[in-house]
């Protein structure tokens, strides 16, 4: 420490022309398999140096662990990695701290080096010299993913898609009776078999374009093009829009995503009753014959302009319409989303549902985490599991993230040659 405050810091001022304190921050890091440091710019006020001293042993790049350095776009945000620093013993790597300093630490093993991994360990020592701070440019807030209202569709919609069981009225009361105690809820078995089946197989076609989601201090992870997807698939986005299934996450969740929905005022007036599928509030008998109606016409969508009542409905409801906003996903090695200092939080309701996670092992990463602003409390985690759709009510105090899909996930390959990944649907309702 005395040789990094005297005779190191005045070498550092000089050249890199940087009036620099007399303190410094210094810590020591070791990165064993899997271990990463994701893309971060070190900005905190009043670092001005970041410099890194490798202590490791003979280290190959195929061994990971590089310090791998970003260029930025007009906005300051990274975008390709330019450069990556292979760490070798006694190596020092120092850099200034400024808005466009964007690195990671990388130690995902190779495959070929996994045997060494037992034995290399990526250590260092690290910190951070102080000077004046300089200005920053404000914080860059990119354009949220856009938000539209439900698509007219009504009941028979689900009854082509969705197991009988979550249609069910008695089914949806005690579904939302556990939701509204614990805010979230997994619903095994949702698609029909048949129907998850062919999702499965049409995520696998080669002509699906996929484009990478970043900006990689955020999130890395491929998103679909929806004009590229097979119809199969075109059709479950549309299902995910639809009115009906946004009535059907009403009744789940005591949530008023349709303007049928009781709203706590009817059912502190004692009005309050589970809207149907088909958007009537109905007893029991009536609903019953309604299903069994729909039933045998599972196969034929109605179109928009066969539902006026339903849009007449909306045109009454005073408030701002429910909206939602979505993508399909596609995770593999490398993959992660990131909490960020400009990440939204609002009250909203998080659906998952996921495809191509058989033998997935949360070891490998790749699970939702929600946690507590501000801490390190983890409150929630969602697992990938094939044909279940997970729902998560959040409130302004709770983020989410994705966790880096890590090396331990080529493990799966062995059983599935295809499986590189797993694919998500992952929409956001609004009230």
């Amino acid at each position: 420490r005395r040789a990094l405050c005297h005779e190191f810091r005045a070498w550092l001022s000089d050249v890199t022309q940087i009036p620099l304190e007399p303190t410094v921050d210094l810590s020591c890091a070791q990165y064993k398999y899997t271990d990463v440091l994701l893309c971060h710019d070190d900005e905190l006020e009043g670092r001005r140096i970041a410099f890194i001293l490798y202590l490791v042993p003979p280290w190959e790049k195929s061994d990971g662990g590089t310090l791998d350095l970003y260029s930025t776009d007009e906005h300051f945000q990274p975008q390709q990695i330019v450069k990556s620093l292979v760490p070798s013993w006694n190596m020092l790597a120092f850099f200034e701290v400024s808005p466009v300093s964007f690195h990671q630490a990388r130690t995902s093993i190779l495959f070929v080096s996994e045997v060494l991994s037992e034995e290399k360990c990526r250590l260092s020592v690290s910190g951070w010299f102080h000077g004046p701070s300089i200005e920053r440019p404000p914080r860059y807030i990119e354009a949220p993913l856009p938000r539209s209202p439900h698509i007219p569709y009504d009941q028979e919609i689900l009854y082509e898609w969705i197991n009988l069981v979550y249609l069910d009225m008695d089914s949806q009361a005690q579904i939302q009776e556990e939701f509204e105690e614990r805010s979230e809820i997994l619903l095994k078995d949702f698609l029909k078999k048949e129907k998850f089946q062919l999702l499965c197989e049409a995520l696998e076609k080669d002509d699906i374009q996929w484009s990478s989601r970043g900006p990689p201090n955020k999130r890395l992870y491929e998103t679909a093009e929806e004009e590229s997807l097979p119809d199969i698939l075109k059709n479950f986005l549309q299902l995910l829009r639809s009115e009906a299934l946004f009535l059907l996450l009403s009744n789940f969740t005591g949530l008023k995503l349709h303007f049928l929905a009781p709203s706590d005022e009817d059912e502190d007036a004692g009005e309050g009753r589970a809207a149907d599928a088909a958007g009537h509030s109905t007893p029991k008998p009536q609903q019953e014959e309604a299903e069994q109606q729909a039933g045998s016409n599972a196969h034929q969508q109605e179109q928009p302009n066969n539902i006026p009542d339903l849009q007449e409905g909306e045109k009454q409801n005073g408030s701002g319409a429910p909206v939602c906003a979505g993508e399909l996903r596609h995770w593999t090695h490398g993959h992660y989303t990131l909490v960020h200092d400009t990440q939204a939080t609002e009250f909203a309701l998080d659906l998952l549902f996921f495809c191509g996670c058989e033998d997935w092992d949360p070891e490998y990463g790749g699970f939702t985490s929600y946690i507590a602003k501000d801490e390190d409390e983890e409150l929630l985690t969602v697992n990938p599991e094939n044909n279940c759709l997970a729902l998560v009510y959040r409130d302004k105090e709770t983020m989410k993230f994705v966790k880096y899909i890590n090396h331990r996930s080529l493990a799966r390959l062995k059983k599935h040659p295809k499986g590189t990944g797993f694919w998500d649907f992952s929409f956001v309702y609004y009230e």
